[in-house]
Formats: structure tokens, sequence, C-alpha cells
């Protein structure tokens, strides 16, 4: 998942491996209009809902409701250590982070997207990177 900003430069904000999902839960929920971009980088299975069929299909079957709501939890959960880890750790720190969290990703993706998402250069990402293989 990216967004786009007003000067046509990517960030990457989320990667989703297998047997995850991904989505905008903000355009979903307000029924707006999505800043971000999806984009399977890989062959993926996707499946659609809309917002009516999602209650129906809650009410129907109670215990889908619990399963999203513990999906959204752990999502909600990722996204706010990613921020912290944004603003209180080192780019090396983040990336091994990363690395801990994706361990299949980084042999899977061009480098350049790893970079964005971890906020620096595809060039700053090469220095880490020789710089943990040195160790």
């Amino acid at each position: 998942m990216y967004y786009i900003d007003e000067n046509g430069s990517e960030t990457d904000i989320f990667f989703a491996s297998e047997d995850w999902w991904i989505g905008d839960l903000i355009s979903f929920s307000q029924r707006s209009p999505s800043k971000l971009y999806i984009q399977a980088l890989e062959d993926s299975e996707v499946l659609v809902i809309n917002r009516e069929n999602k209650e129906r299909l809650f009410e129907k079957v109670p215990a889908f409701e619990r399963l999203f709501r513990l999906m959204v939890q752990k999502a909600f959960e990722s996204m706010m250590n990613r921020l912290l880890s944004t603003f209180s750790e080192t780019a090396e720190l983040r990336y091994l982070d990363f690395v801990k969290k994706y361990p299949s990703i980084p042999a899977r993706v061009p480098q350049h997207l790893i970079a964005s998402y971890l906020g620096i250069t595809p060039e700053f990402l090469s220095k880490i990177r020789a710089k943990l293989v040195r160790k």
C-alpha cells in the first residue's frame, strides 16, 4: 500500500505478505475516495466486499464480526508500532525490524520499495545492508 503526494512522490506505507489482508479502512468506513493505492507485486487472491454486505455477514455470522475486529486491532497495533519506530529508531534498527517482521520480502521486492517504506533513500539502504553484511 502506498501514498502519492502532491509532487507525485510515492511513499510505501504497508506490505501484506501471505495470509495478510490489506485495505483502506478509512475510505471503506467513511465511504470516501481513498488516498491510498494498493498494488500486488506477485500473483494474489483478491476478495472484495462492500460495506452493506459486510454488515449483513456480521449479522448472519457473528464470528466474522469478532474476526474482523481482531484483524483491525492487529493492523492498528502494527501501524502504531511502525509509527513509533519511525520516530524513535535509527534507520538501521528500522531495517532490522522490517526484516524480522517480513523475512521473505527483501528477496522478493525491489530495494527502492523497502527504502521508501523505511523513509530513506535506496542508496542509504544499500549502505545499511553492506554494513550489516560486514558485521
